[in-house]
């Protein structure tokens, strides 16, 4: 499908590495990678793992959107199956342990506190969303994001997702998510839930 002069795709399998790249130089100053593993130097060699095992999870249980040039990604759950199927859990536990190592436990409780945060009615889930950074601001991420959100509109489903930086709620609001909470994680950062009804 082809959105504006971005065209959006399904990932392969053998576009997992590329992303897992895109995504770790994405989040590198985002304030809950910054609070998970605080070490500027090593940040981005951890990141790796932990984004190779989310999209091999949001692969196999919904939908991986990138562009042809494999410059960014939106990872989308459809309706009823956002949270993880406890195999998923056992697949991707030794990239995210390596991944947050001594710090899994503030990951614990991140996912703890957004999982209590998530609503229950039918959406699709926009769990990440990343652009390289040498690539923002050319359509992709708004590409990405169309695809499933034209989806919704014309299936009337809901949308959700978690902004984890106050600055991209505009970017959001864009594309007619409103904010429907603050998770503040204690210890750590504010997530603000953003929900979109159908056009």
């Amino acid at each position: 499908m082809q959105r504006g002069e971005v065209r959006v795709r399904d990932a392969a399998p053998s576009d997992e590495p590329m992303l897992a790249d895109v995504l770790a130089r994405s989040f590198l100053d985002d304030p809950i990678m910054e609070w998970l593993v605080p070490d500027d130097a090593n940040r981005y060699r951890r990141l790796l793992p932990f984004y190779r095992a989310e999209l091999g999870v949001a692969r196999r249980c919904g939908r991986v959107l990138t562009d042809t040039d494999v410059s960014g990604t939106a990872l989308w759950y459809p309706p009823g199956r956002w949270r993880q199927p406890t195999i998923e859990v056992l697949r991707s536990a030794p990239r995210i342990v390596r991944s947050l190592g001594r710090r899994l436990s503030r990951g614990l409780q991140l996912i703890r506190e957004v999982d209590a945060a998530h609503p229950r009615e039918p959406h699709w889930y926009l769990a990440i969303l990343g652009t390289h950074p040498d690539r923002q601001g050319r359509g992709v991420g708004a590409a990405v994001i169309t695809a499933i959100t034209d989806r919704c509109d014309r299936e009337e489903t809901p949308a959700y997702l978690e902004s984890s930086k106050a600055e991209n709620i505009p970017y959001y609001e864009r594309f007619g998510f409103w904010v429907r909470s603050e998770v503040a994680v204690p210890g750590g950062p504010t997530l603000w839930t953003m929900w979109r009804d159908p056009a």
